[in-house]
């Protein structure tokens, strides 16, 4: 952990950070577009949130499941590989970043995820810090701008000058995310003490018994989409 300013650590590929994989190295020079750092790294965040769809359905806690180019290879991903895909290709044209993570108390998870993990509160919800401009900028990739559009969220846009993280409330002024607890900030992804967690607070949630829970058969946008319209029938 590193709160202090970027070192050399902030720029090398790790295994899940894997900036040097050649998938990521071409997605970050294809998008990392720009007159200046800022610039490149608010396209950069962008275009890790959009290609990119969201699916926390299918989790992979594996080394090759959590590392950055796998997200690319899949074409979807969860908030916390995601976040590790865009601190990669950072890193991969020469922007200083790093994970951060906290708990979330999502008030819009769907009912098959409520009964698979037996609550609302997500650990180790993950974003990505970039140094710009002398300091260290929150950017979270997590949901794709066609997933807020069609379920009514308040994108999550990055300016390069402001912190981007989960908004409270959706469009409707229904209760979104809740920030409970800050982890903190990582130089490379913690994995152990995610799979630790998650093996202890979600047992049903981790790859082995996915196809168990029904989540490995369950589409994640069909539910949203389900649960989304019975709402706006009551």
């Amino acid at each position: 952990m590193n709160d202090d300013q970027p070192t050399p650590a902030h720029l090398a590929p790790t295994e899940a950070i894997d900036s040097e994989h050649p998938a990521v190295q071409a997605f970050a020079r294809e998008h990392a577009r720009g007159a200046d750092e800022r610039e490149r790294a608010v396209a950069l965040t962008h275009a890790v949130r959009d290609a990119f769809r969201y699916d926390p359905y299918r989790i992979d806690l594996s080394p090759y499941g959590m590392r950055a180019s796998t997200v690319i290879e899949l074409g979807y991903g969860w908030c916390v590989p995601k976040a590790t895909l865009l601190a990669a290709c950072a890193r991969a044209v020469g922007l200083p970043a790093r994970l951060g993570f906290a708990d979330v108390r999502n008030h819009l998870s769907t009912a098959r995820m409520r009964e698979v993990l037996q609550t609302d509160l997500y650990r180790w919800h993950g974003y990505t810090e970039l140094w710009l401009d002398g300091a260290w900028r929150k950017a979270t990739p997590a949901f794709n701008l066609s997933l807020c559009e069609k379920f009514g969220l308040l994108p999550l846009d990055f300016d390069g000058v402001h912190d981007s993280i989960y908004h409270p409330f959706d469009k409707s002024g229904n209760r979104h995310m809740e920030y409970v607890n800050q982890r903190g900030s990582f130089d490379d992804l913690p994995l152990a003490s995610i799979v630790e967690d998650f093996h202890f607070h979600y047992p049903r949630w981790i790859p082995e018994k996915q196809l168990h829970s029904g989540l490995a058969q369950a589409d994640f946008l069909a539910d949203v989409a389900r649960e989304t319209e019975a709402d706006a029938e009551r």
